[in-house]
């Protein structure tokens, strides 16, 4: 019988249980046919790979041998695996975008489609972070561009390098007859500690703003009576008919009946990033990609209905893999809850 990788994964399943009886229910195997098969593994080996006693079994020199090598070779296995069909998922040609909400998704499927017509862009949105960065780490997808809080790592650590896009100040949306909104002098910012009474309005995430705009308003000296979480259109309606105040980004677009200002100090900063995998055939694109999407930041700042207040764009250092803090817990449904929100847009 020629050894085979299941037939490690069985010895490194009966160590790792320290019982057949374990191994077996880890397995999905009745006890007699892992027996059997353990058996017959040690036959090709020519030798006993586990002594039973009262505590269980414990592992031969032989076996320990055998472990020992076990435990390099599954997950160079496992990793050449996930290699190989992240290989095959990419395309030759085209790109495969992936973004949270927000208005760079489009303008960066705009320039690419200009620079290279012809070339497929396709597109993928969620709420969730994690979930677009897991899907470039797996091939699914090409590049991520998403937001992050501050100085908040991106996800997938050590999976995909990342570069920032730009940073945005965060902004406070207001209804047009709000009375922040109808001074007579209006004012270019507004004290975090003005909006202490007011309502709150967000869309759904997974990354760490809310722990962030929660830390910001006890700084400010309060907590947030209640915040909506919904939609994009529904925070912006909300806002409208004046039932809640919202945060957004810089790059917030015009929109009737809404009036955006900076918050005094900058208490909240919103990172754009790009993500890739460094392996991915796409990497050799990613500058390039890069300095479209700074294009489109650039162009919707220009859009923004704060007049495109950006702190800054990001210079281009090299792309490095980053480690990422614990994320906050995410709720299970949206509705009226004491939470704090994502920037709108």
């Amino acid at each position: 019988m020629d050894l085979e990788l299941r037939h490690l994964k069985i010895v490194r399943a009966v160590a790792d249980a320290g019982s057949l009886t374990r191994a077996a229910t880890v397995l999905g195997l009745a006890q007699p046919a892992l027996s059997a098969q353990l058996k017959r593994v040690e036959r090709a080996l020519g030798g006993t790979l586990f002594v039973r006693g009262r505590e269980g079994v414990r592992a031969t020199a032989l076996g320990e041998l055998v472990l020992e090598r076990a435990r390099v070779l599954l997950p160079a296995v496992c990793e050449l695996q996930e290699e190989a069909q992240r290989f095959a998922r990419q395309g030759a040609q085209g790109y495969r975008l992936g973004g949270t909400h927000g208005p760079l998704l489009g303008g960066l499927v705009d320039r690419l489609a200009d620079e290279e017509p012809g070339v497929p862009v396709t597109t993928y949105t969620s709420w969730s972070e994690r979930e677009v960065a897991g899907s470039v780490a797996e091939g699914r997808l090409d590049f991520a561009l998403v937001g992050v809080c501050g100085e908040s790592a991106p996800p997938e650590p050590g999976r995909l390098a990342w570069m920032e896009v730009a940073r945005d100040p965060v902004h406070v949306m207001l209804a047009e007859e709000h009375p922040l909104a109808l001074e007579r002098a209006p004012r270019d910012e507004i004290e975090l500690a003005e909006l202490a009474a007011e309502a709150w309005t967000d869309v759904p995430g997974d990354g760490c703003f809310g722990d962030c705009f929660a830390a910001a308003c006890v700084r400010a000296g309060f907590t947030p009576v209640c915040v909506y979480e919904t939609d994009t259109a529904s925070c912006v309606h909300l806002v409208q008919v004046g039932r809640a105040v919202g945060l957004c980004r810089a790059t917030f677009p015009a929109t009737p009946g809404v009036v955006t200002r900076p918050l005094a100090g900058t208490p909240l900063v919103w990172r754009h990033v790009l993500g890739w995998h460094p392996a991915a055939r796409v990497a050799a694109r990613a500058v390039e990609v890069l300095g479209h999407a700074r294009a489109a930041h650039a162009e919707a700042l220009g859009r923004a209905a704060g007049g495109g207040s950006a702190l800054r764009a990001a210079p281009a250092p090299a792309p490095v893999p980053v480690p990422v803090p614990a994320p906050a817990p995410v709720p299970a449904s949206g509705g009226l809850r004491p939470a704090a929100p994502w920037p709108a847009a």
